[in-house]
């Protein structure tokens, strides 16, 4: 379930029950499992693994190698119940880098600076940044 005018680079795997909006920009080397809905006008860059659970409203960007998580006790071969659920509001953008850990919402229109830990909700209209995560300052637009 692909947009039509999504354009998916090379080397990206899709898994068959993700959904990808219209006009969306998928980079090279990446990798989108089953349980992931993707708005339109998304922008995922090279080296992002989008795993189960994780939804992406339209307009966000999202910069190269951020990095999701999903299940917060993670042991091989033992799966939770349920992956955690990880929201990224419309308009929102991840920079370069960044760790976003599950269960996590980063509200609308919210910054996150390159190469932050993210370990607790994010407010609409809020640049964060660091190791872990803390508000900057607000934002207008």
């Amino acid at each position: 379930k692909i947009g039509q005018t999504t354009t998916v680079w090379q080397f990206v795997v899709i898994l068959e029950n993700a959904q990808i909006g219209e006009n969306c920009n998928i980079n090279s080397h990446n990798f989108i499992e089953n349980d992931v809905v993707i708005g339109d006008n998304v922008t995922v860059k090279s080296g992002v693994y989008l795993w189960d659970g994780i939804r992406i409203e339209d307009d966000v960007f999202i910069g190269p190698n951020v990095t999701f998580t999903n299940d917060k006790f993670p042991r091989s071969k033992q799966y939770p119940g349920e992956f955690q659920k990880t929201l990224i509001k419309k308009g929102a953008s991840i920079g370069a880098g960044a760790i976003i850990l599950g269960g996590i919402t980063i509200g609308e229109k919210a910054m996150v600076a390159a190469g932050s830990l993210v370990t607790k909700d994010v407010p609409p209209y809020t640049l964060v940044k660091g190791s872990p995560a803390q508000e900057v300052r607000k934002l207008t637009s």
